[in-house]
């Protein structure tokens, strides 16, 4: 009797297990698996999110560096102070639940276990920072992309793409220049150093590993 209890309890969790694979694949479910160092990217829901849509001419508005800690995945991210946000609470947050994940090329190469800890240290060292609404390049205040660049270039020296500045957005665009004029009092920093999400998720040296921007 003993025998046939364990026989069967074991068929039951294969076949419980081939239920739960057959819900994911059928639910469409996300097959992302998170590693320290990804970035990821969404469209915010904040306040200015159609403003930064307007000044760089992409959909993609917020960005952060997800870092895993005791097999749970976090989102080092500059809203409000810099925190970490759980990556299933981060998705939720944004436009649709939908999002990007972009690697490090040859990542196996480049993030090392000794790497991703520099990496993470690097990020961490701005948690509690404000939140720069002014988008300057200083340690002070930080804003999402600037802490995703920053993290990269001190943590792992490497500069994900080259930087803009604040001339380079469209400031033809009446209610960006608007809004900028109004954040610096009138007098905009033409040659202020600036990145954009959409400038990192460009970068040459990431690759896409998951993509449900478009809902898919």
């Amino acid at each position: 009797m003993k025998t046939i209890h364990s026989g069967t309890r074991r068929a039951a969790l294969i076949l419980a297990a081939a239920f739960l694979l057959s819900a994911l694949v059928f639910s469409g479910a996300p097959a992302y698996i998170p590693m320290t160092g990804d970035i990821v990217f969404q469209t915010s829901r904040s306040s200015q999110s159609a403003l930064i849509q307007a000044a760089t001419g992409s959909a993609l508005t917020h960005c952060g560096l997800v870092i895993v800690e005791d097999g749970k995945a976090f989102v080092c991210e500059a809203v409000g102070p810099v925190r970490m946000t759980p990556l299933s609470e981060w998705i939720e947050d944004g436009e649709g639940g939908r999002y990007e994940a972009k690697r490090m090329k040859d990542a196996s190469r480049a993030l090392t276990p000794e790497a991703k800890k520099k990496l993470a240290a690097a990020a961490r060292r701005f948690l509690g920072k404000p939140y720069d609404a002014r988008f300057e390049w200083s340690d002070d205040r930080i804003y999402c992309s600037e802490l995703v660049w920053k993290a990269c270039d001190r943590g792992l020296s490497i500069k994900l793409c080259p930087l803009k500045k604040m001339r380079d957005f469209k400031l033809s665009d009446k209610a960006v220049r608007k809004e900028l004029e109004r954040r610096f009092g009138g007098r905009i920093p033409l040659d202020e150093p600036v990145v954009a999400p959409v400038d990192i998720d460009r970068s040459p040296l990431l690759v896409t590993v998951f993509d449900k921007t478009r809902g898919k």
